[in-house]
């Protein structure tokens, strides 16, 4: 019997494996309670905590980079478009994303998911590279080796990230999946939605946000264990009767994430996340050659 422990967030597609509606003969689950479930990634990266974790991509990316013994799975448990995590007072001489050339950015880290992404659009999109703006965080890394560029500077102990924002200490704010509740705030991109259906249009995929991950001493010596994980994943995500929308923000299969994939490692290496360049046979090395899911 092999028993691991699997840390991943609640969502409709993990409802049935956590609850264990969906099983695998020979292959018992057990599922800690961790919640955010980000509270998981760093414990993943730096001591392989747990036998599968949900994580960041971002991190993920630089654990691999960094020679952790981790290995990807062709899964995603998040994505979503990015471009409604950019904000700035509604008072603002801001008014486009381009506006933010040599201004003073807050984000919880630079190696955030939603940083990655957002600095993509704004390099991409309207020329702004991430070295044309200070940026300062409130923490590090979830891979310890990795330093922050020159110019990224740490916000004093005690500062907060929207309170910076209103006191004039900075000129935006990137936000993660707690959007605050705040009326004198508005989005840098005029319309997200908007931005999204663009982004949509041009790349065909939902950047990606959390990927999953196994230790790699178990790819390597239960790759049929690891084959049948994954097989549960999608029986999970088949169980919770959502039918698969056109932007899929859980596509499981290598096809289908390998978009998302390539350019994350690209904006990974141009933003100076990563060491040094990866490639797609690293990322994906021991991993289920599973090509889609059905």
């Amino acid at each position: 019997m092999t028993r691991w422990t699997v840390a991943i967030g609640n969502y409709p597609h993990t409802a049935a494996l956590k609850s264990r509606a969906v099983r695998a003969e020979g292959l018992e689950l057990e599922f800690p309670e961790i919640k955010p479930v980000n509270r998981a990634f760093a414990p993943m990266a730096r001591e392989l905590k747990f036998d599968v974790s949900e994580m960041a991509i971002a991190t993920f990316l630089q654990a691999k980079a960094y020679g952790k013994k981790l290995t990807l799975l062709p899964l995603v448990m998040a994505a979503r478009f990015q471009e409604a995590a950019l904000f700035r007072l509604k008072g603002s001489d801001i008014r486009s994303p381009a506006d933010l050339k040599g201004k003073r950015v807050g984000v919880r880290a630079y190696s955030q998911t939603t940083g990655l992404w957002v600095r993509g659009i704004l390099s991409d999109q309207y020329g702004v590279a991430p070295s044309d703006i200070a940026w300062t965080t409130f923490e590090g890394a979830h891979v310890l080796e990795y330093p922050d560029p020159q110019f990224v500077t740490r916000a004093t102990p005690g500062k907060e990230l929207v309170k910076m924002l209103h006191d004039g200490e900075l000129d935006a704010i990137i936000v993660g999946n707690d959007v605050p509740d705040d009326p004198e705030l508005t989005t840098v991109v005029a319309d997200p939605k908007a931005a999204a259906d663009h982004f949509w249009s041009l790349n065909g995929f939902v950047p990606i946000n959390h990927v999953v991950v196994v230790r790699t001493e178990h790819a390597l010596a239960e790759p049929s264990a690891v084959k049948q994980l994954v097989g549960l994943f999608e029986a999970s995500k088949a169980e919770s009767g959502r039918p698969k929308p056109e932007r899929d923000n859980c596509p499981f299969g290598r096809a289908a994430i390998e978009p998302s994939l390539k350019m994350a490692l690209r904006l990974a290496l141009e933003q100076g996340l990563l060491p040094h360049p990866l490639s797609l046979e690293e990322i994906w090395a021991n991993s289920p050659e599973i090509d889609s899911l059905s």
